[in-house]
């Protein structure tokens, strides 16, 4: 219990740290809002339109594939690097099984993807 201790107790110190921030900024730093500083910028031109409109879920498919497959580079490394030190506990027939399954469920969700067309900017 001492290990759960010590992360609580690291993790208590960060929320409040955080939390100290966020009331000093709020308390010590300057505001002066006027109608020009509450208007929404745009990069220069004046906005129009009502700020809810519809947008093309394409872009948002996209990035979640992009995100997906950026993660999968995030947990393909530390696989390469226990199967070149040889520190799998199981084995490495375990740790070429756990790949495969891994891969085999990207691949699952790519060609779901590219079935949707997910992945044709028109």
């Amino acid at each position: 219990m001492q290990g759960y201790l010590t992360m609580a107790v690291f993790a208590i110190v960060g929320i409040g740290m955080v939390a100290v921030s966020l009331v000093l900024n709020r308390l010590l730093s300057p505001s002066a809002p006027t109608p020009e500083k509450l208007e929404t910028y745009e990069c220069g031109p004046a906005p129009f339109g009502n700020a809810w409109r519809q947008f093309n879920t394409h872009y948002y498919l996209y990035a979640l594939l992009f995100l997906v497959f950026d993660v999968e580079a995030v947990f393909l490394f530390p696989w390469a690097l226990a199967m070149r030190q040889g520190k799998a506990m199981l084995g490495p027939g375990f740790l070429l099984a756990e790949l495969a399954i891994f891969v085999g469920l990207l691949a699952a969700g790519w060609v779901w993807a590219w079935r949707r067309k997910a992945m044709e900017w028109e």
